[in-house]
């Protein structure tokens, strides 16, 4: 029997566990108090919350987060870290319900991006580049959403999801939606060739959602067979291993010597981005979504003088989470074999390590 809103508001309790950034690699469970919302607000029992590939950039320290001598730190200490998460409504007022179409009991997800709703960015529409740019996870403002329970902010942009589908894969939103962005600055043709670098969480979504747009051939690239082989499922129509072969010479042997129409980077790792100006035919699409833990040099002339690329950056999801919950809830893709880890909130160390690792899991999640 299913708990009544009455009783889920007087079950929550006065402290929970939370894994708390005291700087790069310095995070710690701890026990706080339990946040309170403000008007507009919303309480949520964490479900789940995916470790991310930037989670652990941040973890070990990159300059894009912790700054550099060319630019000011963005991430803040004494925050609660993780961007993917899902849970459950406990507690919120009738303006957060009306804004927001929720209620308590309902299962729900976040974008990771918390706008101010007043920059010129948000302004035009375009919030996910927002000045002030608050992200969960990463700011005091936001804590996120390693903990037991936490706060959906007023300025969120919230959405309901199934409450049938196991907990991380509801959490899968978000990396799921990061990729449908990336695969929607791609404009992909129908008679396109297009290449995925990486078959790891984003690169997933990217496969899924490039074959959604019909191309020629989806092209896979990773080391990993096993990830290959799941890319297959996913939609890949050709995986290549890159440990084992060629594949810039491939993907040139499949479209007479011209190159790819569309690359997609989703590694992370810089040599992904000289393999991609060298698969890419001119006139070709460079799509580069990953966060780097470093600085990354290419050769411009390529892009320029040699091809003429057009090179496009994509960041968050904006627009692309009402399709990436459908996809989820449709069935479409293998979600337990890209959910591949589900840990408890204690040993959070245990899924930083394991996604550092990449060679024994696909997408990582805590469970408080």
């Amino acid at each position: 029997m299913s708990a009544s809103p009455a009783d889920l508001v007087n079950q929550i309790p006065e402290t929970m566990q939370a894994v708390i950034c005291h700087g790069p690699e310095n995070y710690q469970l701890e026990e706080v108090p339990v946040p309170k919302p403000g008007p507009g607000e919303a309480l949520v029992q964490v479900e789940a919350t995916g470790i991310c590939a930037s989670d652990l950039k941040c973890y070990h320290g990159a300059a894009k987060f912790w700054g550099d001598e060319n630019r000011p730190a963005w991430a803040e200490t004494e925050v609660i870290p993780g961007h993917e998460f899902v849970g459950k409504v406990v507690q919120l007022d009738d303006v957060a319900a009306d804004r927001w179409g929720i209620a308590l009991g309902d299962r729900v997800v976040a974008e990771q991006i918390v706008p101010c709703w007043k920059c010129r960015y948000c302004l035009n529409g375009e919030y996910w580049m927002c000045a002030p740019h608050d992200m969960f996870g990463f700011k005091r403002r936001t804590p996120g959403g390693m903990a037991d329970y936490m706060v959906y902010n007023k300025d969120a942009l919230v959405y309901k999801i199934s409450s049938d589908l196991p907990p991380a894969h509801a959490a899968f939103a978000e990396p799921l939606s990061c990729a449908l962005h990336a695969v929607e600055r791609a404009d992909i043709k129908f008679e396109d060739t297009v290449v995925v670098a990486g078959c790891g969480p984003i690169g997933l979504g990217m496969i899924a959602g490039s074959k959604s747009k019909n191309p020629k051939v989806v092209v896979a690239l990773d080391m990993a067979q096993d990830k290959l082989d799941l890319a297959k499922d996913c939609g890949a129509d050709v995986i290549i291993n890159i440990g084992q072969e060629d594949a810039v010479g491939m993907v040139k042997d499949m479209t007479d010597g011209y190159g790819a129409d569309v690359y997609l980077e989703g590694t992370g790792h810089p040599s992904a981005v000289g393999q991609g100006l060298n698969i890419l035919r001119k006139l070709g699409t460079y799509v580069e979504y990953s966060v780097f833990g470093s600085d990354v040099s290419v050769d411009w002339s390529i892009i320029s003088d040699d091809k003429e690329l057009d090179v496009r950056g994509a960041h968050l999801g904006p627009d692309c989470w009402p399709a990436a919950i459908r996809m989820i809830e449709s069935g479409r893709l293998p979600m337990d074999r890209i959910c591949t880890h589900q840990l408890p909130l204690a040993e959070f160390q245990k899924g930083i390590d394991m996604v550092a690792s990449g060679k024994e899991s696909i997408k990582v999640s805590l469970i408080p």
